[in-house]
């Protein structure tokens, strides 16, 4: 079987790729936020109805509790490889919509670029997975490896439920390898292997000063403000270089190798232009390159920070509660238990006497990931994008975490390469988030070479090596 006529055919059908895309983005899927049920049960429906139409069979949901997942096998290709194929419904929440130039939820093409929530992460790229597939059964009758395809509901809120869905489902889910329509290329012009992403856990901080919101003229100083307490607090997370200032939360954190700042240094990367191009201040643990402050070392980031009074005009008041939602992005070898427990530590060591603190949980913590370089889905990527781009390709690891990855390698010791085609500048998580129209084009012709550069492996070559 040659993947020629499979990428021919989607050539042709390259605007009716583009129509599925856009109802696809026009579902307003924000797993966070209740307001959007309606919208994620519309999604399930629609691509339910997709993976049914195209000729999948045991199309259904994977149920773990929470948002669930949408499956569909097509199992034809005996002794082949079985690969899952990756992606995820679930989008970010638009807000704020006054900053969006076209609605969020309304697909828009401005430049050669498609706008809409959801468009880079990641709906273009899963949209390619699932027509590559639709493809060759359409032209051959068949694929070269046998599919599994997942796409979760949750991936944007930590995928919370998704080691239920393992346990629920895990014979279903049985695959030597997966592919991730998650993680995207690192540069336009440069190919690159994605063989890594960071890991993540986050929580939510409560700080209270009194019982009760004060008039700051009877009370403006003699008591506590919340607000400045949990600035306060915030302020002792970095040292004043940048550096994280929390020594439990570091020293799980392994020193860079040559090789790994070798592999990072081989992306070229202006440092400058990747700052001001989001008009932002250049900031960061010393003595690290940007990449490798990106990909190789943790991070810590208010995410939102919030108490008192913030509609309009004023309002004379001492706040008594405070919050702030805190992410920690892990290095490599970093467990996410431990690093939210140091963070926590830390927290109530430097909070001040008498003020309370208090955490919420908001969502399931992931690990870093690797792929090894020798793994045969780095084989097969590298093969394919030496044909498509005629370049070398790059291994790289992202900042960025895809939690599936992590997961799936821990409870049924898969591999996962993350086979996206978003571009780091589309605005991901942020308004007006886009797609490059151009990428829909090159991850339409990867794509179907990828599977059937996959074929060449027996399932075997996919499992660690004993003995």
């Amino acid at each position: 079987m040659s993947a020629e006529p499979v990428v021919d055919y989607l050539r042709q059908r390259h605007d009716a790729v583009m129509a599925r895309l856009d109802a696809f983005l026009r579902l307003p899927s924000v797993s966070t936020d209740p307001a959007y049920a309606q919208g994620m049960s519309d999604t399930r429906a629609f691509l339910l109805d997709w993976l049914k139409g195209i000729g999948l069979s045991d199309v259904q949901l994977l149920d773990g509790g929470g948002q669930p997942a949408v499956y569909g096998a097509w199992l034809g290709a005996p002794g082949a490889p079985t690969i899952i194929v990756y992606g995820h419904y679930d989008v970010q929440p638009p807000d704020p919509l006054a900053l969006w130039q076209s609605p969020p939820f309304e697909p828009t093409i401005r430049d050669g670029r498609l706008y809409a929530r959801g468009a880079s992460d990641v709906k273009g790229s899963t949209t390619i997975a699932i027509e590559t597939v639709a493809a060759f059964l359409a032209v051959e009758g068949r694929c070269p490896v046998n599919i599994k395809l997942f796409i979760e509901g949750e991936e944007e809120t930590g995928s919370p439920s998704l080691h239920e869905i393992v346990r629920r489902y895990g014979d279903l889910l049985e695959a030597d390898a997966m592919i991730s329509a998650d993680g995207g290329r690192a540069s336009p012009t440069v190919p690159t292997i994605n063989v890594g992403a960071r890991g993540l856990t986050k929580l939510e901080l409560v700080v209270r000063a009194a019982d009760k919101e004060l008039h700051s003229g009877r009370y403006g100083g003699s008591v506590r403000n919340a607000l400045h307490e949990l600035a306060a607090i915030v302020a002792t997370l970095h040292d004043a270089d940048g550096a994280i200032a929390i020594p439990a939360l570091m020293d799980a954190v392994r020193p860079l190798s040559e090789r790994d700042r070798l592999d990072t240094a081989a992306l070229p990367f202006d440092e400058a232009a990747f700052v001001a191009d989001v008009g932002g201040i250049a900031a960061g643990e010393p003595g690290y390159s940007i990449r490798e402050r990106l990909t190789l070392r943790p991070a810590i980031d208010v995410n939102g920070l919030w108490g008192g009074y913030t509609g309009a005009g004023s309002k004379t008041v001492i706040p008594d509660e405070a919050r702030a939602k805190i992410t920690i992005r892990l290095a490599p070898g970093q467990d996410p238990d431990q690093a939210c427990q140091a963070l926590k530590d830390h927290i109530l060591a430097v909070a001040r006497p008498g003020v309370r603190v208090s955490f919420e949980a908001i969502g399931g913590g992931s690990p870093a990931s690797t792929l090894a370089a020798e793994h045969p889905l780095v084989q097969a990527a590298t093969a394919v994008l030496r044909r498509t781009s005629g370049q070398e390709p790059v291994q790289v690891r992202l900042g960025a975490t895809v939690p599936i990855t992590a997961i799936f390698k821990e409870a049924m010791g898969l591999d996962t390469l993350m086979f996206g085609f978003n571009l780091p500048d589309e605005d991901v998580h942020a308004p007006n988030e886009f797609f490059h129209i151009p990428s829909v084009a090159l991850g339409l012709r990867a794509w179907p070479m990828l599977l059937q550069e996959l074929a060449r492996f027996a399932p075997s070559a996919f499992r660690p090596q004993t003995g």
